[in-house]
């Protein structure tokens, strides 16, 4: 059965290490949020100023002047800090924040990255997408491993417009997860999703990889 998206922020959180600085991505990796193994104290970075965020708030406790980049409503800790989008793009492109959890649209089999945009369609900006996997330490994507459609995302190269290039450590999808232990290796299928085969696998992707 394929990983739902609570399953894919659970098994992306496990790549969180203690003492780590976090960023998340909108979409599916803001729940990774609410799945940080016990006895993991990582700092999660959002690009609109706040180091420290807190898992989202029940329902009824929302403070809407505490947002994420995404603008959903986020809690924050006793060891929350604020500060400008000048300073918070300064960490990232420093390379202060250890590991990014971002979404995607695409991802090639050498690295590549497309999540920004669809042509034609009207979007609201790359966001700080193009500044975190330019300047994270190590990029972990998330994603449905198919389109709607059924056409694979993970592909031989990315059609759409390209977020960054060469800067996917590891791809998790609701069918399988894959790595490759540098940003010279080819993707090396690593786990799978429960009840999925590796030939199931192999028939929807069009991207190679190893395993």
């Amino acid at each position: 059965m394929p990983w739902t998206r609570d399953d894919l922020a659970r098994r992306a959180a496990k790549e969180l290490r203690d003492g780590y600085y976090v960023n998340l991505g909108i979409g599916i990796p803001t729940l990774v949020a609410n799945y940080i193994p016990a006895g993991v104290d990582v700092v999660l970075q959002s690009e609109n100023g706040m180091l420290g965020m807190g898992p989202f708030p029940y329902e009824g406790e929302e403070d809407p002047d505490l947002i994420n980049a995404g603008k959903q409503t986020i809690t924050q800790l006793a060891t929350s800090s604020y500060f400008s989008s000048a300073d918070s793009f300064g960490m990232i492109r420093g390379g202060h924040i250890n590991l990014s959890v971002l979404g995607a649209l695409e991802v090639a089999e050498n690295g590549d990255l497309a999540n920004w945009m669809v042509p034609g369609k009207m979007v609201k900006g790359m966001g700080g997408a193009m500044d975190l996997v330019a300047g994270v330490r190590r990029v972990v994507v998330v994603m449905e491993h198919n389109s709607k459609d059924g056409a694979p995302k993970f592909k031989p190269r990315c059609e759409l417009p390209l977020t960054g290039a060469n800067c996917v450590d590891m791809l998790i999808t609701d069918l399988a997860v894959f790595e490759r232990p540098d940003r010279k290796s080819q993707f090396k299928l690593l786990e799978l999703a429960p009840g999925v085969t590796a030939e199931e696998v192999r028939k929807k992707t069009a991207a190679n990889f190893a395993g």
